[in-house]
């Protein structure tokens, strides 16, 4: 043994042939300060044990190295010189590997991404299997790669694909990184490890120049100066493009590219590592790292349920047809849970099995299935008119029109219909779930399970406890919700729930200030272009329907009378009474058509302003984004304070995948505590006037008083 840690092992396992093997406790390999320091040891060691003529570093899981552990991220970018020595240690550790007085060759299966994709890079040579994925995603954490990923990368493949890599975040599949260079050789999974041995050998042995295969990551790039200038040019214009002003790392990974190239790889690394530094202090970085840390407790508390759950869903219905319905019958078939699609009108069920075919002949059309895939998932929804036809299922979704009594009386016909211990769940956007659940002589088996339209394409589902709902069948519908594909945060029981509540304020905020004469297309503009939304809330408002909003005011005017009062008054009424319903009819606050090409357009409406009285009161972009941020922020702590949801972090996740909240911002508590609470609360007191829904908590003003935080622990 020439070394043994804890995470990492090193061994002759061949005549001079070393192995360094990657073998956490965990589930998967992750390179953590402790990880880091062992790595270190053992190249050090490496570097002087005698008779070694190759090294091969390998795995000991299904996967090769995940990246960094992120979970220190947060406390780690908190000291910013501390953050500075932490990246120039670890990335001089990548340094030790790949100068290594004999050849390396990574054996790379599964995950390489990030820190484990650059150990790959300080390698000589890189074999994959089929069932690797290699890349490094840091842009999506706000971050570039610190451990010499920009630096060794367009060394490797040039800098056009290297910046296209690194700016985007993309991950790759074998076959496509073997064709830009970037790994050397593709083999079975059962023979990676022969494979990586073999080339060491050959290398070893002189029959591949290791060292003409090294020496260009040690120097400056080799690229001419108007290639690289053009190269340079062409990502930046695609970057600000697409990436824009509010996320600083793939401009960043530019920059570090930029200044490196022309130096050898000490400097190249130090343009990398600060780059690196000054992103970790961005409101950006600590959003997007916090995003991914919310994701993995929600997906945890989803594995948990998946154990804990007794039943499992093997077979689903879907009451009521039509896009809905289709959609969710859709997802679930896709996903392998055979669903019956019941309606009581046989139009209803062609729109919704029409729904499906389109949904899946996209996919067809885009190379992401076959055809013989495509007719296995339609035969596995059975369209049906009759009752009987859900018999022995495990759930049924019911997803008919939007009024309780409707509801209520198709949850009951059901019951009596399905076996005993089948669950009932429905798709409602408002109705109480404790309302519903009186319809039944068993709510312990009943719950809401609230999808985002279009439901392929929206990650979020709502699954709402309801007074009686039991902990089994909460644990069953977040496990089928998960099956599904899909992200299940789990709601208590209130008008709106979670993701509607919380929207309705912003959207009253938007509608004070349009009922004031504010145009509504320069609301679009700053709470597009400036807070980031994808979607203004006159826009917004459009594609949800404005019929829909407006029944939704009576609902939250019901259960919040005196913060959510309903005005007849208001914009939405006046375009609902107007029959502006938005997309769905072509015209709302926007007229909605197609252009010369048959894409879709929309266009000013001046028949809107005139209806309703738009004149020519300007607000400043900070007031705009006051009067609906603040509205939703402080609907976001009541939330959190009732216990409707269980965390902020599961609010920030609820909002960034079923509202589309910035991503950059990380969400409405993310915000919150970007904002500041002292500070947020002297915004909120500056509006207080307009109503109870600007008034803070007393609850908020004590954590701002104790110096608090939403997202600690």
């Amino acid at each position: 043994m020439i070394y043994q840690g804890d995470n990492i092992r090193v061994e002759f396992v061949e005549d001079g042939i070393a192995e360094l093997q990657f073998a956490a406790a965990g589930s998967v390999n992750k390179f953590d300060q402790k990880t880091l320091e062992e790595f270190s040891q053992a190249l050090t060691q490496l570097a002087s044990t005698d008779g070694l003529r190759g090294v091969i570093v390998t795995s000991s899981k299904s996967t090769f190295i995940v990246g960094a552990d992120i979970t220190e991220f947060l406390t780690l970018f908190a000291d910013v010189e501390q953050t500075k020595v932490w990246v120039a240690k670890a990335s001089r550790v990548f340094d030790q590997l790949e100068d290594l007085p004999v050849p390396t060759v990574a054996a790379v299966t599964g995950f390489a991404l990030g820190g484990g994709c650059e150990a790959a890079l300080a390698c000589d040579y890189r074999v994959v299997d089929t069932t690797a994925t290699i890349g490094l995603p840091e842009v999506k954490l706000g971050l570039i790669p610190g451990f010499g990923g920009t630096m060794r990368l367009p060394r490797i493949i040039g800098p056009d694909n290297a910046l296209e890599l690194i700016t985007t975040g993309k991950n790759n599949r074998p076959e496509d990184a073997l064709k830009i260079g970037l790994v050397d050789s593709v083999v079975a999974p059962e023979k990676l490890r022969e494979a990586a041995l073999t080339m060491a050998k050959a290398a070893a042995a002189g029959e591949l120049n290791w060292q003409q295969k090294r020496q260009p990551k040690l120097e400056a790039l080799k690229a001419n100066d108007v290639e690289l200038t053009m190269t340079l040019v062409t990502a930046k214009g695609m970057v600000a493009a697409q990436a824009g002003k509010h996320y600083p790392a793939p401009h960043a990974a530019i920059r570090a590219i930029e200044e490196g190239a022309r130096h050898t790889r000490e400097e190249a690394l130090n343009a990398e590592n600060r780059a690196f530094v000054s992103l970790t202090q961005t409101d950006a970085c600590k959003a997007q790292v916090g995003i991914f840390l919310a994701d993995q407790l929600v997906k945890g508390k989803a594995k948990k349920a998946a154990k804990q759950a007794t039943k499992e869903i093997k077979r689903a219905a879907v009451l009521g047809a039509g896009i809905m319905g289709g959609g969710i019958a859709y997802q679930s078939a896709y996903k392998g849970v055979p669903v019956v699609m019941k309606d009581i009108r046989q139009d209803a069920l062609d729109l919704g099995m029409r729904e499906a075919s389109k949904i899946l002949g996209k996919l067809v059309e885009r190379g992401r299935l076959d055809h013989k895939k495509m007719a296995a998932v339609l035969s596995s929804i059975t369209p049906s008119l009759l009752d009987e036809s859900v018999k022995g299922v495990d759930i049924v979704v019911e997803a008919v029109v939007e009024n309780p009594d409707v509801k209520g009386k198709v949850l009951a016909q059901m019951e009596s219909v399905v076996d005993a211990d089948t669950i009932l769940v429905s798709n409602t956007s408002t109705i109480s779930i404790d309302r519903l659940a009186k319809n039944l002589k068993d709510p312990s088996r009943f719950c809401g399970m609230h999808f985002f339209n279009p439901v392929h394409k929206m990650p979020l589902v709502e699954v709402i406890r309801g007074e009686h709902t039991s902990d089994e069948t909460v644990a069953a519908v977040v496990a089928y919700a998960a099956r599904m594909g899909k992200t299940a945060i789990v709601v208590n029981d209130c008008p709106g729930f979670l993701v509607n509540r919380v929207l309705f304020p912003y959207l009253a905020g938007f509608a004070g200030m349009v009922d004031e004469g504010v145009d509504f297309a320069g609301i679009d503009k700053v709470m597009e272009r400036q807070f980031g939304w994808p979607m203004g809330p006159a826009y917004l408002s459009d594609v949800v329907g404005i019929d829909t909003a407006d029944h939704c005011t009576l609902v939250m005017a019901d259960g919040f009378p005196s913060r959510m009062p309903r005005d007849a008054s208001s914009a939405i009424a006046k375009l609902a009474a107007a029959e502006r319903f938005g997309q769905k009819n072509g015209k709302g606050f926007y007229n909605y058509g197609v252009d010369k090409k048959g894409r879709p357009s929309k266009e000013q409406a001046p028949e809107v302003y005139e209806l309703l009285n738009i004149g020519d009161k300007q607000l400043s972009a900070d007031d705009i984004i006051a009067r609906c941020m603040v509205p939703m922020v402080n609907e976001c702590v009541r939330c959190l304070e009732e216990g409707i949801v269980a965390s902020a972090a599961e609010c920030d996740m609820a909002l960034l995948y079923g509202l589309g909240f910035p991503p950059f911002r990380g969400g409405p508590f993310r915000y919150l505590e970007t904002v500041g609470l002292e500070n947020f609360i002297a915004l909120a007191d500056k509006y207080a006037h307009l109503g109870e829904m600007y008034q803070v908590t007393d609850g908020l003003r004590e954590m701002a008083k104790s110096g608090k935080s939403y997202l600690a622990g």
